[in-house]
């Protein structure tokens, strides 16, 4: 069986003293536990969290990083910057970086290079629009961007990527998929991931859900077959909320 894969995504929130606050508090809570953990703090907090996480079993992500290696890039973080300061781990794609950042699945595939280059674990997130469920062609857009998304990207290095789903009617807006709904999705990904790779790729890729998965939905979303953990947004702020969820992968 997949492990289950818990990750935070704390996107632009806290102040540094919340941050050290959060990540102390997780240390200290999910001591123990038996799944595979990620948080994604702001860049700016980066190496406060690592000095907290390293030695734990928490693995430290990035929520973005650059295309390219170094240079004339205003603003822009690489990924050698990230894996110096203890990243292993890059979130890639989410729907906020596609949709109020306009990236497109040319970039985000140029990302995934880019990290796998430095030594970078990848969650790489698709999903849908509204409109896209409500035409019925969420599992061409989600297989779209698995396929452009993945470009280039070999059998070998596919063990280093984990995908989330992450219809984007549902994130930040409490809005759900029903766990039938989200396992339909997840298992058209691991059907395009057979397609594209094999069988055996298919069955050890990690799918995640993120559509505001949260301490009251996630037990039983966690249970479908084809679930193997969450990206969590509000939910990773709090610890026992993110706790609790972590505690339901760990079973």
């Amino acid at each position: 069986m997949r492990a289950k894969y818990v990750a935070g995504n704390w996107k632009m929130n806290m102040d540094k003293a919340g941050a050290v606050e959060l990540a102390k508090g997780l240390v200290e809570s999910l001591k123990g536990l038996n799944a595979k953990y990620m948080i994604a703090p702001p860049f700016v907090y980066l190496d406060a969290v690592y000095q907290i996480t390293k030695g734990s079993n928490i693995i430290l992500g990035a929520q973005d990083m650059a295309a390219t290696e170094n240079g004339a890039h205003t603003g822009a973080v690489s990924g050698a910057m990230l894996k110096d300061i203890g990243v292993e781990t890059v979130i890639l794609g989410h729907s906020e970086r596609r949709y109020e950042f306009y990236e497109n699945d040319a970039l985000i595939n140029k990302k995934i290079h880019e990290a796998l280059k430095c030594g970078l674990d990848v969650v790489l997130c698709i999903g849908e629009l509204s409109s896209h469920r409500i035409v019925g062609v969420t599992e061409r857009i989600c297989e779209l961007q698995i396929r452009d998304g993945l470009k280039g990207i070999s059998e070998d290095q596919l063990s280093h990527i984990s995908i989330a789903y992450e219809p984007v009617w549902a994130i930040g807006t409490g809005k759900t998929a029903t766990p039938a709904e989200a396992q339909e999705v997840h298992a058209s990904v691991r059907s395009v991931i057979t397609r594209l790779y094999s069988p055996k790729a298919a069955e050890e890729i990690k799918i995640l859900y993120g559509g505001s998965m949260n301490d009251t939905n996630a037990q039983e979303l966690l249970a479908q077959p084809d679930i193997d953990g969450g990206l969590i947004g509000g939910a990773s702020l709090k610890v026992d909320k993110f706790t609790t969820i972590c505690k339901f992968a760990s079973k």
